[in-house]
């Protein structure tokens, strides 16, 4: 195999600005691309009806491969600060196919969620000044979506300094909030003044399994896709301080906040209300946390809808940035059309594959809106799908990426070779799971079948299949990508943690 090289094709024209955030604007976006506050609000009550009172530890076991990848991420960006991330590592150690398709799944990852987010952004945000009769209008609530997607991709076009102010204040106020609502809940269930038929938490409740092999495979890929969007510090990368340490090391430390939140609320509205509330109101996620938020807090209810509103509104910011930014990569590289990597003169950002992002998200949202009321549910399961794809791309590119090194040392073979190849087979094998539960249409969440299968199957195979159908067709119409030799400088020394001044300078 030929040895990668170590940068992309030079550009001539305007760059992404770089030093325009430091480590604490990277951890706070790949926070806020993951949107807490909503994540829960749209997946707990299907976590407690697939398993019961073991949603906290799907939710933990849903940690260790992302950990596992975030390590990947983390080495495989000390050698290459490449915006596009996983398409980038992926065709340097596997090839330009895998790196292709790679890019793409990442790219519609945000297309397909970006339209969800902004409604639950809107619908949130008037329930919490007491508009529900809007909340629920099927019409204003499309408007007003369409019209909060525009807005946010304005601002990431305008800059990143800007949405990395306006993060740091959204993330802080719903993860506060949110561990708030959660130690609340807890006393109340510990002091007996729940309305709820509360439970007690049980050590029990982190055994994944403990509720036998039912609904684990839909539980974990709702729990995968829970975490998802930690690895957004990383694609901005080339514009963050020390470039080749910090984006990865908030990429870390992003999921360990992130299942200190989740477990912590998960933990506490499973004890709050109980198995058998959740799992009935599973399908009604404004109503969970509308009625928990105003019995557990009273008056201050609003707090917690703000913080649903706000995990929204944010994580339709940030969504947007890695599905442009990959775009841009892959446009520099040859392997998109040249438009997509315009970087836009003053602003310093990919303006193009940013409208273009949004364009297509919003598309995607009011078609699939008027088609099904179920559809946009089955696009997270199938989102599943698609993230457990590159993530495991991306942790087996890095023990190729690494193969020469990863004996010269303990921590090499165990942080940059056992470790995400680790990660990658767990999610293989929930990918491999749910393509066989998913093949049963009795096993989707709404039971019913679209061409015979699970409606996430065929919205996962859909987007597989089109991102080969437009990869082959690219190939053959423009083959600078597939034809680019790689030069013969090593991108397989692993640089000392430490080395982190030097190397962002």
């Amino acid at each position: 195999m030929s040895e990668p090289s170590t940068t992309a094709p030079p550009s001539t024209g305007p760059q992404l600005r770089s030093n325009a955030i430091g480590f604490f604007d990277a951890l706070v976006i790949g926070l806020a691309s993951t949107s807490p506050a909503y994540t829960l609000a749209a997946i707990i009550g299907g976590l407690v009806l697939f398993t019961g009172v073991h949603a906290p530890g799907i939710m933990l076991a849903s940690f260790v491969p992302m950990l596992l990848i975030a390590s990947a991420f983390y080495y495989l960006n000390t050698v290459d600060q490449d915006c596009g991330t996983t398409f980038s590592w992926v065709t340097r150690a596997m090839g330009p196919w895998f790196g292709w398709i790679g890019g793409w799944a990442i790219a519609m990852t945000g297309v397909l969620i970006v339209g969800s987010l902004a409604e639950v952004g809107v619908r949130y945000s008037l329930l919490t000044v007491g508009l529900e009769d809007l909340a629920y209008d099927p019409f204003w609530i499309r408007v007003l979506t369409v019209l909060l997607i525009v807005l946010m991709t304005a601002i990431c076009v305008w800059g990143t300094e800007i949405s990395a102010r306006l993060q740091n204040v959204l993330i802080v106020f719903q993860v506060v909030s949110l561990l708030v609502f959660a130690g609340t809940a807890l006393y109340q269930v510990f002091t007996s003044t729940s309305s709820f038929d509360s439970l007690t938490p049980s050590w029990e409740w982190l055994n994944p399994f403990g509720g036998g092999w039912t609904g684990v495979t839909a539980g974990l890929l709702l729990g995968v896709f829970a975490y998802w969007g930690w690895e957004s510090a990383v694609n901005l990368t080339e514009e963050t301080t020390n470039s080749s340490q910090a984006p990865g090391r908030a990429a870390i430390w992003s999921t360990v906040v992130l299942v200190v939140t989740y477990l912590s609320v998960t933990i506490a509205v499973v004890a709050l209300a109980g198995d058998a509330f959740l799992a009935e109101t599973a399908d009604e996620e404004d109503a969970i946390f509308q009625v928990l938020a105003s019995e557990t807090m009273g008056p201050w209810a609003w707090v917690v809808m703000l913080s649903v509103a706000t995990s929204a509104i944010a994580s339709t910011q940030t969504t947007i940035i890695p599905a442009s930014r990959t775009g841009l990569s892959m446009a520099r590289r040859g392997a998109l059309p040249k438009m997509f990597g315009r970087i836009h003169p003053r602003f310093r950002t990919p303006d193009v594959s940013t409208w273009w992002v949004a364009g297509i998200a919003a598309a995607y949202y009011l078609v699939v809106g008027l088609i099904s009321e179920t559809a946009l549910w089955d696009t997270l399961t199938a989102l599943g799908l698609l993230i457990a794809f590159y993530y495991a791309l991306t942790g087996i590119a890095c023990a190729i990426y690494f193969r020469k090194r990863l004996t010269q040392s303990v921590r090499n073979f165990l942080l940059i070779g056992v470790g995400p190849v680790l990660g990658s087979l767990m999610l293989i094998w929930l990918l491999v799971a749910a393509i066989i539960d998913y093949g049963n249409p009795e096993n989707s969440y709404t039971e019913t079948a679209w061409f015979g299968l699970g409606p996430p199957l065929v919205i996962g195979i859909g987007i597989f299949l089109t991102g080969v159908v437009l990869m082959v067709i690219w190939y053959f119409r423009d083959r600078r990508f597939w034809d680019e030799r790689p030069s013969t400088a090593a991108l397989e020394t692993v640089p000392a943690p430490a080395a982190t001044e030097e190397a962002g300078r």
